[in-house]
């Protein structure tokens, strides 16, 4: 299908279904829901794509779906959008504003779950119209904030059959009708590291006679991220920053243990995975040159988004159909965490970056109170998500060739 073809579908589509597109997004607005509690939200989605003539299945907690258009023998693509919101107080004073107190969508997924939602209801009509060569599973994830949604729609099928897999942000830095393209890693892995020291502690005048404990807490907390930087690649972005430590109570005692806490961020999948045992090696070598027994409790977070860059070509591609030239623009690499990683780690895919600032507007960040977007946002995210999928269908890929708007994003 030719982009003009395309946007003139598209526009069609919209001009019936956009307002009621943007109803459905403030309804979410109002009734936020927290990572797998999201039962109303699941419910309502359920609704609307039963009334398209589609066939939703709940997942077994109860909260989020999976749903499939098409049929056939052709390859099958995933689109995915997170459905849960943040433990935050809405700022705004908006008629949309949160009614839940305590909780609000402070990160744009009911924007994702209504641009999937409107997406579904343009595919369902090409599928009608036998104009759809495959299948495109929606996927309606729970408990992105949590993290841990996506391993519940992989746990279940989710991706089972897949071919490849595309998603998307919203992203106040970036004006509407654009959208954010990188290959390679776009997000960070994101862990969380806990380090208890303990040693026989005493009085301050005999240091020797203990472990001088916080002093060898105090080489940990410095020669654990400088050895870090010299045992790995620099371009794998690896960081280790403490958050908390605590270690004593008065001036004139050595404690006999203590406590650092901090976070693990890294940009290179290999070295996420290699991280855990080079910081336990490490750990126990500072800390026996000190005399001191440490132990670790790492916990992992998510691995870095990493995109297919075939995959981006797509979204570059549909990008171009669908919104227009000049439509793509590049993004840049974020220390943030996004569960939409788990599924990149089995099969190829992207994720993206949809603008949804006004033109000359302000800046409304992320995970804030104040956070909104310009609406007409959900109408770009439907042309974009809409023309990927048909994109990936239809086309594949093509070996060996860059798109021309992808230039700029390797």
């Amino acid at each position: 299908m030719r982009g003009r073809e395309l946007r003139g579908e598209l526009d069609a589509f919209l001009a019936e279904n956009e307002q009621d597109l943007v109803a459905f997004r403030r309804d979410l607005h109002m009734h936020p829901e927290l990572a797998f509690a999201e039962y109303r939200t699941t419910q309502k989605i359920a609704d609307r794509l039963t009334a398209a003539g589609l066939h939703p299945s709940v997942l077994p907690r109860g909260t989020g779906l999976i749903c499939e258009v098409g049929s056939g023998d052709g390859p099958t693509i995933a689109l995915r959008a997170d459905i849960d919101a943040l433990a935050l107080p809405d700022e705004k004073d908006v008629p949309y504003r949160s009614t839940v107190q305590g909780v609000c969508h402070a990160c744009g997924h009911d924007v994702h779950t209504t641009i999937l939602l409107g997406t579904s209801m343009f595919l369902a009509r090409q599928a009608r119209e036998g104009l759809l060569p495959g299948r495109v599973r929606l996927l309606f994830q729970p408990a992105e904030e949590l993290p841990g949604g996506a391993l519940e729609v992989m746990a279940h099928g989710g991706i089972s059959g897949v071919d490849r897999i595309f998603g998307l942000h919203c992203d106040p830095r970036v004006d509407i009708g654009q959208v954010g393209l990188k290959a390679g890693p776009i997000t960070s892995a994101c862990d969380k590291l806990a380090i208890r020291v303990s040693g026989p502690g005493g009085h301050t005048a005999r240091p020797h006679l203990t472990a001088d404990l916080v002093f060898a807490l105090a080489k940990i907390l410095t020669e654990l991220p400088a050895a870090l930087s010299r045992r790995v690649d620099p371009r794998s972005s690896l960081s280790l920053v403490w958050g908390r430590v605590e270690a004593g109570s008065a001036a004139n005692a050595i404690p006999d243990d203590g406590i650092a806490e901090g976070t693990v961020r890294c940009l290179d999948e290999a070295a996420w995975h290699a991280a855990p045992d080079l910081i336990k090696a490490l750990l126990e070598s500072v800390a026996s040159a000190y005399g001191v027994e440490a132990t670790m409790d790492y916990s992992r977070g998510v691995p870095p988004v990493v995109n297919d860059e075939e995959s981006v070509q797509m979204l570059a591609e549909a990008a171009e159909r669908a919104l227009g030239a000049g439509a793509v623009v590049p993004t840049q690499q974020s220390l943030g965490g996004e569960d939409f990683a788990w599924y990149l780690e089995s099969i190829p895919g992207a994720f993206a970056r949809l603008g949804t600032r006004s033109p000359g507007g302000l800046d409304h960040d992320i995970h804030q109170g104040t956070f909104d977007v310009d609406e007409s946002a959900i109408g770009h995210g439907v042309r974009f998500m809409a023309a990927t999928a048909l994109t990936a269908l239809w086309e594949g890929h093509r070996p060996g060739q860059v798109a021309e708007p992808l230039a700029e994003l390797i």
